[in-house]
This record gives C-alpha cells, structure tokens and sequence, in this order.
C-alpha cells in the first residue's frame, strides 16, 4: 500500500506540474487567442467576449488552471473551437490518440526487434569489425533527423518507386496491408535513432555482464555460446534499455508531432500541433495532460519489469 501510495503521489505532481506550465508557457504567447479562434470582424466583441468566458480566460492563472483541473477530473476535456462551430474535446482525442499509441506501439517492436539481436551480435564480437561497423552505423543513425529520413523515405518509396504512400493514413478497419504500408515510413523515421541508442546501450551491459562469474561458470559447463547470450547474459543486461524504452516514449512523443504534421497522420502529435498553432488552450492542457499520465503509467509498469528480469530487486522490495 506505501508503495502504490508513493506512486499516486507521483503521478499526482507529475499532472499538475506539467498542466500548470503547460498553461503559463502559453499564456506567454503573443497576441490574443480569441483574435486567432475567431479571425473574422467582430463589432461587439460578443463571440470573443463568450469564448474567454468559457475558457476562463478572464480570470488569473491558477484560477484557470483549478477549473480546468475539476473539469478534467470529471471526464470533461473542454471544447474545440472552429469557424464552423465547436466539438468536444474528447471526441478528438479518441480519433487521434489510437492513432498515436498505434504508431508508438510500431517503433518500439521494430526498435526493440531490430537493436537486441545486433547488440548481441556486437557483444559477442566486441572488438572486431563487426562490433566497430555496428557501432559506427548507430552513430550516424543517431545523428539523422528524423524529419530528414521522412522527406528522403517518402521522395524516393513514394514519389519516386510508387510504393508507399506519401501521405495519410490508413486504419486497420480498412485493409491490413494498406494500413502497414502507410505505418512504413513514419516508422523507419522514429525508428532509426531509437536503434542506435538501444543497440549501444544494450551492447554495453552485454559486454559487461560476460565478465561476470556466473557467466564463467555456466562456459565452464559447456553450455553453448548462444544460450549463455541469450538466456544466462541478456535478461541480466536489459534493466538499462528497459529504462530507456519507457523514458524514450517521450522522446518518441515529440518525435512523432514533426513526423505526423509532414505525413498529415491524424495522430495527437498533430492534434497538439494544431492546439498550439491556433491557441486552443483546454484541448491543448487535456492533451498534454493524457500524455503525462500515461507516462507515468507507462513507467510504474517498467517498475513491476524490473522486479520480474531481476529477482534481487524483488527481494529488496518485499
């Protein structure tokens, strides 16, 4: 009970440090959001009046904050606004949100799928070529943006071959094979970064754990090379990339808004893009705030993984 009383807490502060600054950072941008929602002339300032009304504007900061937070609390995720009228929230946020996990759900299976054999390759030839063109590659993947390998991908797979999509996206519900073609490219670009950092991570506690004495004993047993890899020295060494996987999805976060906005992919990266271009200040707070919670979520789950791959920890724990 201490423990997940200690987590709440967290996951407590964690909500209302970013929702707060997400309101004060966009409160300090210039002009007034009911002149960008509502562009159009108007005399009595009646509609401009209602729309800070409703968003209580009017009021001070942390006043707007409190009723956003109650609202928020109480399922209500505020309303968009639009020149052809206003939508909920929450409406958008269940279109595009699927959309995002989905995306992120892709990038970490073929990150994860494609990293650990190589970092396994690398930590059992560590120090031969293989292991410095490996780590070479990871590099200069590191180093592509991954907007640059989006505009290079979609040129050359879909401008130029024909074979992919250039952009959009195209739901599960409406063909299987034309949904994965168009999860291609985007996934490749968020991809390619993530590779590198897991590949390297994982490498080095590889090469590490072979070092240990229990690896020595189980070689003295005769056990044969790959299942000491695979079974004796990879579960000890994933606590790291494990971390990483569940600290990435942030990144990964702000990855996918650039890679969603070039594509035109109706995800929450785009969703929050739109919120900040046209200042709409509650889709925007409830967005960033469903995206703080899951990551929070996401990390107390990384937790639990820590004690099943490793059982000292289960033992310190309990």
């Amino acid at each position: 009970m201490r423990l997940i009383g200690r987590k709440l807490l967290q996951l407590t502060v964690v909500f209302v440090v970013v929702t707060f600054f997400t309101v004060a950072l966009i409160s300090l941008v210039p002009g007034k959001p009911e002149v960008v929602v509502i562009p159009f002339d108007d005399p009595q300032e009646t509609q401009r009046t209602k729309f800070r009304e409703e968003n209580n504007l009017d009021k001070p900061l942390p006043e707007q904050w409190w009723l956003w937070a109650k609202d928020f609390v109480r399922g209500d995720f505020g309303n968009y606004y639009t020149s052809t009228g206003t939508s909920p929230v929450s409406e958008r946020i269940a279109s595009s949100l699927p959309v995002s996990l989905l995306l992120i759900l892709y990038v970490q299976l073929f990150s994860l799928l494609v990293a650990v054999p190589l970092a396994v390759w690398a930590a059992y030839r560590s120090g031969s070529r293989l292991d410095k063109l490996l780590n070479g590659g990871a590099f200069g993947c590191i180093s592509l943006p991954g907007f640059a390998v989006v505009l290079i991908l979609t040129y050359q797979f879909g401008v130029q071959m024909d074979l992919l999509p250039t952009e959009g996206y195209t739901r599960i519900s409406d063909g299987v094979s034309e949904h994965l073609k168009s999860m291609v490219i985007p996934v490749i670009a968020l991809s390619l970064g993530q590779i590198a950092v897991y590949m390297r991570l994982l490498r080095s506690d590889l090469v590490a754990t072979l070092q240990e004495d229990f690896i020595l004993m189980a070689k003295a047993k005769g056990i044969s090379n790959s299942r000491v890899l695979w079974r004796h020295a990879l579960r000890p060494s994933s606590l790291t990339l494990l971390t990483v996987a569940g600290l990435s999805v942030g990144t990964l976060i702000g990855g996918a808004l650039v890679v969603e906005a070039l594509l035109r992919i109706p995800g929450m990266g785009l969703l929050i893009g739109q919120a900040v271009l046209s200042r709409q200040y509650i889709a925007l707070q409830s967005s960033v705030a469903l995206i703080a919670i899951g990551f929070v979520l996401l990390n107390f789950l990384i937790d639990y993984l820590y004690q099943v791959l490793d059982p000292r920890i289960r033992e310190r724990s309990s």
